[in-house]
């Protein structure tokens, strides 16, 4: 596992390894935080962590650059928990596996965490690195990106000093992101009765799986498989013609995953077992030609199980199954003025029907605030005929791109410079923590930036080690080129 270590870079890939070793999944930061604390002690820069669990550092200027532009060098410490079907992996104890597959590195069986644990590690080498040349430099590692921006959300204001915002949780290298898509989490729940199962019936478990998940965000508008969305489709065909009834349902695990697996528990007589059997055969063949060009590994079967003493009531059970089939998931609409790029989507994460209590957890983006409206509407009206109570949470505004940005033409000037080619400027679907932070100090001038990284939030997640070098040759040429203030 420590041969990246020996990967170009070593200063990132170093810090990199160092941070694979330290569990940290969202929601369970005790030691990633720990970590970090003592790493800024050990590298001699001011440290603490703030009233939000924000690990804030400080180095001085370079003797002579005191009257350089501050730069804020931001990332955030939490990783997405992904991992394979038959991984024992358990991310709140045990480190991750990374490896080098050819020109990538990989990790064996979960989410290798380069995201954004590439932006750490390179923030841990400026911060010890003492041949560096720079001005005074606030460093901001956040809290709990991946479930919520609660770090941003809880920023205290007043506590960074800095002039210009380096944001470095950007996954394609030579792309500048000067805007993105703000967000919110959309639940709808409902607490039922469960009613008696018919000791006479047979119960399957339906499980579908397979599918390559991915960023809801950077990777929504591929058409790849939502497997809560796909299950929907067999079990309202197995209530419609089989007489089934629904037990349970257990699909995705992140907010802002697709999710690439669900399951859920059904019953019906016995004499319609081997029916229903072959009916989802021809479900599997279908899906598989439907995604031929986009997923390979999908996988729905159909296992017996025990009897299950409960299942969902009959009156509950026809217009939740119906909600979770009309639900919108996906694109909703591109951007007029960029129309490669996503403006408005909405991603059917987590579904979680058990015991009595229904869940549903939907992640609304939306680079137009009154579109994010819109989509909550919708998603409101929805559920809400099903009975649902539906509630938001988590919202955070889009980011404003700023095409005069000083620091970005700085960047787009010197990666010309050093690479003999233009660098894009890009407006993101997916959300950063710029647009928070930028709530709480408007005066920053913003831009992301970050090595490649494919398939984050999945078990494919990989770092594609060719620009990792370039990456660290371009933030340190910037950092010693920073205008006067």
């Amino acid at each position: 596992m420590n041969e990246i270590q020996n990967l170009a870079p070593a200063c990132i890939w170093r810090n990199f390894y160092k941070l694979t070793q330290v569990p940290r999944p969202s929601g369970h930061l005790e030691k990633i935080q720990q970590f970090l604390l003592d790493f800024g002690r050990q590298a001699g820069v001011e440290c603490f962590k703030d009233p939000a669990g924000n690990i804030v550092m400080r180095k001085p200027a370079t003797p002579g650059m005191e009257g350089r532009k501050g730069i804020i060098l931001q990332a955030h410490m939490d990783m997405v928990p992904q991992k394979t079907p038959d991984s024992k992996h358990n991310f709140e104890t045990d480190p991750i596996e990374p490896w080098i597959d050819g020109e990538w590195v990989r990790a064996r069986g979960t989410t290798l965490g380069a995201d954004n644990g590439l932006g750490v590690a390179a923030i841990m080498a400026v911060m010890e690195d003492k041949t560096l040349q720079h001005g005074p430099i606030d460093v901001l590692i956040t809290a709990d990106e991946e479930t919520g921006m609660y770090g941003a959300n809880d920023l205290p204001e007043g506590e960074l000093q800095g002039d210009i915002l380096l944001n470095l949780d950007s996954e394609t290298w030579g792309k500048f992101v000067i805007g993105s898509a703000g967000g919110i989490d959309v639940t709808a729940t409902l607490d039922y009765k469960p009613s008696d199962t018919d000791a006479d019936d047979a119960a399957l478990r339906v499980t579908l799986q397979g599918l390559r998940g991915g960023h809801s965000g950077l990777e929504i508008h591929e058409g790849r498989g939502n497997a809560n969305k796909l299950l929907a489709r067999v079990v309202l065909e197995a209530i419609s013609d089989f007489d089934a009834r629904l037990c349970s349902w257990h699909g995705g695990n992140m907010r802002n995953a697709i999710p690439f697996k669900a399951e859920a528990v059904i019953t019906l007589p016995k004499d319609n077992v081997q029916a229903f059997r072959e009916t989802v055969a021809d479900w599997q063949e279908l899906f598989r030609d439907e995604y031929k060009q986009i997923e390979t590994g999908i996988t729905l079967t159909a296992d017996d199980v025990q009897l299950p003493a409960q299942q969902v009531p009959l009156e509950i059970q026809d217009n939740l199954v119906c909600a979770i089939h009309a639900c919108h998931d996906g694109v909703i609409r591109m951007i007029p003025s960029y129309p490669d790029v996503v403006e408005t989507s909405s991603n059917l994460a987590i579904i979680d029907i058990d015991g009595g209590h229904a869940a549903l957890n939907i992640l609304a983006r939306s680079s137009r605030e009154d579109m994010k409206d819109y989509v909550v509407d919708t998603l409101a009206c929805c559920f809400r005929m099903a009975g649902m109570k539906v509630e938001t949470a988590g919202s955070y505004g889009g980011w404003d791109p700023n095409p005069d940005s000083q620091i970005l033409h700085l960047l787009l000037s010197e990666y010309k410079q050093l690479f003999g080619q233009d660098g894009i400027i890009q407006v993101d679907h997916a959300g950063l923590e710029c647009s928070v932070i930028l709530g709480k100090y408007p005066h920053l001038d913003v831009v992301s930036l970050g090595p490649t990284m494919r398939s984050p939030h999945t078990t494919t997640e990989r770092a594609l080690i060719a620009t990792v070098e370039p990456f660290w040759q371009l933030l340190t040429k910037t950092l010693a080129d920073v205008p006067a203030k």
